[in-house]
Protein backbone atom coordinates (compact mmCIF):
# COMPACT_ATOMS: atom_id res chain seq x y z
CA UNK A 1 0.00 0.00 0.00
CA UNK A 2 1.27 3.61 -1.08
CA UNK A 3 1.68 5.47 1.94
CA UNK A 4 -0.96 8.40 1.87
CA UNK A 5 -0.76 11.75 3.53
CA UNK A 6 -3.02 14.71 3.82
CA UNK A 7 -3.08 18.31 3.91
CA UNK A 8 -6.13 19.62 5.42
CA UNK A 9 -6.89 23.12 5.59
CA UNK A 10 -9.76 25.18 6.32
CA UNK A 11 -10.62 28.07 3.71
CA UNK A 12 -11.19 30.75 6.16
CA UNK A 13 -8.71 32.77 5.57
CA UNK A 14 -5.11 32.65 3.39
CA UNK A 15 -2.48 30.74 4.43
CA UNK A 16 0.23 32.05 6.36
CA UNK A 17 3.90 30.97 7.71
CA UNK A 18 2.36 28.03 10.21
CA UNK A 19 0.26 26.61 7.69
CA UNK A 20 3.74 26.77 5.59
CA UNK A 21 5.41 24.85 7.95
CA UNK A 22 2.80 22.36 8.50
CA UNK A 23 2.55 22.34 4.25
CA UNK A 24 6.10 21.53 4.02
CA UNK A 25 6.30 19.08 6.65
CA UNK A 26 3.98 17.35 5.32
CA UNK A 27 5.13 16.53 1.94
CA UNK A 28 9.29 16.00 3.22
CA UNK A 29 7.45 13.36 5.53
CA UNK A 30 5.61 11.43 2.29
CA UNK A 31 8.50 11.88 0.02
CA UNK A 32 10.81 10.60 2.82
CA UNK A 33 8.08 7.37 3.15
CA UNK A 34 7.99 7.54 -0.56
CA UNK A 35 4.07 8.50 -0.55
CA UNK A 36 1.58 10.91 -1.72
CA UNK A 37 -0.45 13.69 -0.47
CA UNK A 38 -3.77 14.15 -0.81
CA UNK A 39 -5.39 17.93 -0.62
CA UNK A 40 -8.48 18.31 1.31
CA UNK A 41 -10.41 21.37 1.59
CA UNK A 42 -12.32 21.72 4.96
CA UNK A 43 -15.10 24.05 4.19
CA UNK A 44 -17.52 22.47 6.44
CA UNK A 45 -17.82 25.85 8.40
CA UNK A 46 -20.99 27.76 5.61
CA UNK A 47 -20.06 31.20 7.56
CA UNK A 48 -16.27 31.66 7.10
CA UNK A 49 -15.35 29.29 4.45
CA UNK A 50 -15.33 31.35 1.23
CA UNK A 51 -14.43 30.11 -2.42
CA UNK A 52 -11.65 32.65 -2.69
CA UNK A 53 -9.76 31.58 0.12
CA UNK A 54 -9.81 27.49 -1.25
CA UNK A 55 -8.50 28.86 -4.46
CA UNK A 56 -5.77 30.85 -2.77
CA UNK A 57 -5.06 27.45 -0.85
CA UNK A 58 -4.35 25.84 -3.97
CA UNK A 59 -2.20 28.97 -5.61
CA UNK A 60 0.11 28.96 -2.06
CA UNK A 61 1.03 25.70 -2.67
CA UNK A 62 1.74 25.63 -6.02
CA UNK A 63 4.00 28.55 -5.09
CA UNK A 64 5.59 27.04 -2.57
CA UNK A 65 6.32 23.68 -5.23
CA UNK A 66 3.90 21.55 -3.72
CA UNK A 67 1.48 19.55 -5.72
CA UNK A 68 -0.68 16.67 -4.52
CA UNK A 69 -2.11 13.22 -6.07
CA UNK A 70 -5.73 13.22 -7.50
CA UNK A 71 -8.89 15.89 -7.65
CA UNK A 72 -9.20 18.12 -4.86
CA UNK A 73 -11.98 16.57 -1.96
CA UNK A 74 -14.13 19.51 0.33
CA UNK A 75 -15.87 18.37 3.24
CA UNK A 76 -19.05 20.09 1.56
CA UNK A 77 -19.50 17.39 -0.87
CA UNK A 78 -19.34 14.97 1.67
CA UNK A 79 -21.78 15.69 4.07
CA UNK A 80 -23.45 12.21 3.16
CA UNK A 81 -21.00 10.45 4.74
CA UNK A 82 -21.02 12.19 7.66
CA UNK A 83 -24.70 11.65 8.25
CA UNK A 84 -24.27 7.78 7.37
CA UNK A 85 -21.28 8.21 10.12
CA UNK A 86 -23.75 10.24 12.76
CA UNK A 87 -27.00 7.82 12.05
CA UNK A 88 -24.91 4.48 13.20
CA UNK A 89 -23.63 6.36 16.35
CA UNK A 90 -27.22 7.39 16.65
CA UNK A 91 -28.54 3.88 16.53
CA UNK A 92 -25.69 2.90 18.72
CA UNK A 93 -27.59 5.10 21.19
CA UNK A 94 -24.38 7.84 21.27
CA UNK A 95 -25.93 11.01 20.67
CA UNK A 96 -28.33 13.50 22.25
CA UNK A 97 -29.40 17.11 21.45
CA UNK A 98 -27.88 19.97 22.83
CA UNK A 99 -29.51 23.50 22.65
CA UNK A 100 -26.29 25.36 24.68
CA UNK A 101 -24.72 27.89 23.15
CA UNK A 102 -20.70 28.54 23.65
CA UNK A 103 -21.92 31.53 25.59
CA UNK A 104 -24.01 29.11 27.79
CA UNK A 105 -20.86 26.37 28.45
CA UNK A 106 -18.70 29.65 29.21
CA UNK A 107 -20.85 30.60 31.58
CA UNK A 108 -21.35 27.70 33.33
CA UNK A 109 -17.76 25.84 32.88
CA UNK A 110 -14.83 25.85 35.38
CA UNK A 111 -12.51 28.78 33.91
CA UNK A 112 -10.03 25.63 33.64
CA UNK A 113 -12.03 23.94 31.39
CA UNK A 114 -10.70 22.47 28.10
CA UNK A 115 -11.84 23.97 24.88
CA UNK A 116 -11.22 22.37 21.38
CA UNK A 117 -12.49 23.41 17.87
CA UNK A 118 -16.13 23.66 18.83
CA UNK A 119 -16.25 25.07 22.37
CA UNK A 120 -16.15 24.05 25.81
CA UNK A 121 -16.93 21.02 26.96
CA UNK A 122 -17.11 18.61 29.96
CA UNK A 123 -21.15 18.22 29.95
CA UNK A 124 -23.53 17.73 31.16
CA UNK A 125 -22.49 20.76 33.42
CA UNK A 126 -24.50 21.64 36.28
CA UNK A 127 -26.20 25.01 36.50
CA UNK A 128 -25.87 25.53 31.89
CA UNK A 129 -29.06 26.61 30.61
CA UNK A 130 -30.21 26.94 27.01
CA UNK A 131 -30.44 30.93 26.23
CA UNK A 132 -32.55 30.04 23.23
CA UNK A 133 -34.42 26.34 24.46
CA UNK A 134 -36.37 26.23 21.38
CA UNK A 135 -33.63 26.94 18.95
CA UNK A 136 -31.44 24.64 16.57
CA UNK A 137 -29.79 21.94 18.45
CA UNK A 138 -26.29 20.28 17.77
CA UNK A 139 -25.41 16.62 18.34
CA UNK A 140 -23.00 15.30 21.35
CA UNK A 141 -21.35 12.02 22.13
CA UNK A 142 -22.17 10.66 25.37
CA UNK A 143 -18.75 10.33 26.21
CA UNK A 144 -19.37 7.84 29.01
CA UNK A 145 -21.51 5.25 27.15
CA UNK A 146 -19.09 5.67 24.64
CA UNK A 147 -16.00 4.51 26.42
CA UNK A 148 -18.12 1.65 28.04
CA UNK A 149 -19.47 0.81 24.63
CA UNK A 150 -15.29 0.31 23.84
CA UNK A 151 -14.92 -2.45 26.77
CA UNK A 152 -11.87 -2.89 29.08
CA UNK A 153 -9.52 -3.02 25.95
CA UNK A 154 -6.89 0.27 26.67
CA UNK A 155 -7.72 2.95 23.98
CA UNK A 156 -4.62 4.30 22.15
CA UNK A 157 -2.73 5.86 19.42
CA UNK A 158 0.77 5.28 17.70
CA UNK A 159 3.00 8.51 17.63
CA UNK A 160 5.54 8.76 15.32
CA UNK A 161 9.28 8.90 17.52
CA UNK A 162 7.27 8.44 20.59
CA UNK A 163 5.47 5.05 20.17
CA UNK A 164 2.27 4.45 21.38
CA UNK A 165 0.50 7.23 23.50
CA UNK A 166 -2.35 6.54 25.82
CA UNK A 167 -6.01 8.42 24.26
CA UNK A 168 -8.11 10.00 27.13
CA UNK A 169 -11.04 11.64 25.75
CA UNK A 170 -12.76 11.36 28.48
CA UNK A 171 -10.81 14.73 29.43
CA UNK A 172 -12.73 16.11 26.44
CA UNK A 173 -16.17 15.73 27.80
CA UNK A 174 -19.22 15.36 25.84
CA UNK A 175 -17.72 16.56 22.07
CA UNK A 176 -20.19 17.93 19.31
CA UNK A 177 -19.89 15.54 16.49
CA UNK A 178 -22.55 17.68 14.34
CA UNK A 179 -23.28 21.61 14.86
CA UNK A 180 -26.59 23.70 14.77
CA UNK A 181 -25.23 24.91 11.46
CA UNK A 182 -24.37 22.25 9.84
CA UNK A 183 -24.74 17.85 9.69
CA UNK A 184 -20.73 17.62 11.19
CA UNK A 185 -18.16 18.79 13.34
CA UNK A 186 -14.47 18.76 12.63
CA UNK A 187 -14.12 15.53 14.79
CA UNK A 188 -16.37 13.91 13.10
CA UNK A 189 -15.40 14.65 9.59
CA UNK A 190 -11.66 14.31 9.51
CA UNK A 191 -12.03 10.67 11.05
CA UNK A 192 -14.56 9.82 8.34
CA UNK A 193 -12.72 11.62 5.37
CA UNK A 194 -9.18 10.07 6.64
CA UNK A 195 -10.79 6.59 6.66
CA UNK A 196 -12.47 7.47 3.36
CA UNK A 197 -9.99 8.52 1.76
CA UNK A 198 -7.38 5.46 2.66
CA UNK A 199 -4.64 7.86 4.77
CA UNK A 200 -2.08 5.82 6.48
CA UNK A 201 -0.03 8.76 8.19
CA UNK A 202 -1.54 11.63 9.51
CA UNK A 203 0.97 14.71 9.57
CA UNK A 204 -0.64 18.35 11.99
CA UNK A 205 0.37 20.67 13.85
CA UNK A 206 0.91 19.58 17.83
CA UNK A 207 -2.25 21.76 18.90
CA UNK A 208 -3.88 18.79 17.72
CA UNK A 209 -2.25 16.31 19.26
CA UNK A 210 -5.25 16.17 22.62
CA UNK A 211 -8.23 15.75 19.85
CA UNK A 212 -6.30 12.53 18.90
CA UNK A 213 -8.24 11.14 21.94
CA UNK A 214 -11.53 11.73 19.97
CA UNK A 215 -10.54 10.64 16.59
CA UNK A 216 -9.33 7.55 17.92
CA UNK A 217 -12.33 6.99 20.17
CA UNK A 218 -14.76 7.72 16.90
CA UNK A 219 -12.46 5.11 14.72
CA UNK A 220 -12.90 2.57 16.65
CA UNK A 221 -16.19 3.08 17.48
CA UNK A 222 -16.73 3.09 13.90
CA UNK A 223 -14.55 0.41 12.71
CA UNK A 224 -12.15 2.82 10.64
CA UNK A 225 -9.02 2.16 10.38
CA UNK A 226 -6.31 3.83 12.40
CA UNK A 227 -3.29 6.05 10.87
CA UNK A 228 0.06 6.75 12.26
CA UNK A 229 0.61 10.45 13.91
CA UNK A 230 3.05 13.21 13.82
CA UNK A 231 2.64 16.10 15.29
CA UNK A 232 5.01 18.62 14.51
CA UNK A 233 6.72 21.85 16.24
CA UNK A 234 4.54 24.97 15.71
CA UNK A 235 5.59 28.64 14.81
CA UNK A 236 4.98 31.31 17.66
CA UNK A 237 4.10 34.84 17.03
CA UNK A 238 6.56 37.58 18.75
CA UNK A 239 4.14 37.32 21.39
CA UNK A 240 4.67 33.91 21.87
CA UNK A 241 0.90 32.60 21.11
CA UNK A 242 0.81 30.55 17.81
CA UNK A 243 0.05 32.20 14.78
CA UNK A 244 -3.47 32.08 13.10
CA UNK A 245 -5.86 33.65 11.01
CA UNK A 246 -7.81 35.28 13.62
CA UNK A 247 -5.25 36.73 15.28
CA UNK A 248 -4.26 38.20 11.93
CA UNK A 249 -0.73 36.73 10.91
CA UNK A 250 0.64 37.48 8.02
CA UNK A 251 -0.18 35.69 5.19
CA UNK A 252 1.79 33.95 2.08
CA UNK A 253 0.29 36.43 -0.06
CA UNK A 254 0.72 39.72 1.41
CA UNK A 255 4.61 38.42 1.85
CA UNK A 256 4.93 37.47 -1.47
CA UNK A 257 3.64 41.02 -2.33
CA UNK A 258 6.49 42.56 -0.14
CA UNK A 259 9.18 40.52 -2.31
CA UNK A 260 9.41 37.13 -0.53
CA UNK A 261 10.54 34.42 -2.59
CA UNK A 262 9.69 30.85 -1.91
CA UNK A 263 13.34 30.35 -0.06
CA UNK A 264 12.46 33.15 1.97
CA UNK A 265 9.30 31.34 3.51
CA UNK A 266 11.46 27.84 3.99
CA UNK A 267 13.93 30.11 5.94
CA UNK A 268 11.70 32.06 7.71
CA UNK A 269 10.06 28.13 8.80
CA UNK A 270 13.40 26.59 9.56
CA UNK A 271 13.35 24.25 6.47
CA UNK A 272 16.74 25.19 4.78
Amino acid sequence: MTPTFRFAPSPTGFLHLGHALSAVTVWRAAEAAGGRVLLRIEDIDPVRSKPEFAAAIEEDLAWLGLSWSGPVARQSERFDLYAAALARLDAMGLLYACRLSRADIAAAAAPDAPRDPDGALRLPIAGAVASDPDGPAARRLRMDKALAALGPERLSWREQDEGVVAARPQDWGDVVLARKETPTSYHLAVAVDDAAQGVTDVVRGRDLYAATSVHRLLQRLLDLPEPVYRHHRLLAAPDGDKLSKSRGSPSLRSLRAEGWTRDDVLRAIGDV
